[in-house]
């Protein structure tokens, strides 16, 4: 598996109107676009910072995952996505390797990426994004 780069930080938030007069207003970071992905019940937004971003993620649902995390640990880091040169081949490597993962088959995320998740008891506790970008 070839890691690229760190791709973004993902934040777990209440409000992303709120959560903006932080990011945008104190660290004088701009949003680059929102997005909401129905199937993970969540709407983002995107803060480019160098090379990487700092992606919000307010829940569309309680039920949802972002919901259930903010219900159980409150707002914050909820995940770091490390993006890869090609997630279905980082995906075979990781299953040949027993690594417990969230999903077996990239699915799609915000901003027309290929994403897949390790699960947390893989990674030391830590929720690990796998994210491929086309050009």
């Amino acid at each position: 598996m070839k890691v690229i780069c760190i791709d973004h930080i993902g934040v777990a938030v209440e409000s992303l109107a709120e959560s903006l007069k932080v990011y945008e207003g104190i660290l004088g970071l701009e949003l680059h676009g929102t997005e909401t992905v129905a199937e993970q019940k969540v709407t983002t937004a995107f803060l480019p910072v160098g090379d990487t971003e700092v992606e919000l993620l307010e829940s569309t649902d309680p039920e949802g995952p972002i919901g259930k995390f903010i219900a159980a640990k409150g707002q914050g880091m909820q995940h770091i996505a490390f993006r890869v040169e090609n997630i279905d081949e980082a995906l075979a490597e990781l299953k040949a390797k027993g690594v417990r993962l969230i999903d077996e088959v990239a699915r799609y995320g915000a901003g027309g990426a290929r994403i897949a998740f390790i699960h947390p008891k893989a990674t030391n506790g830590v929720l690990v994004e796998l994210c491929e970008r086309r050009a």
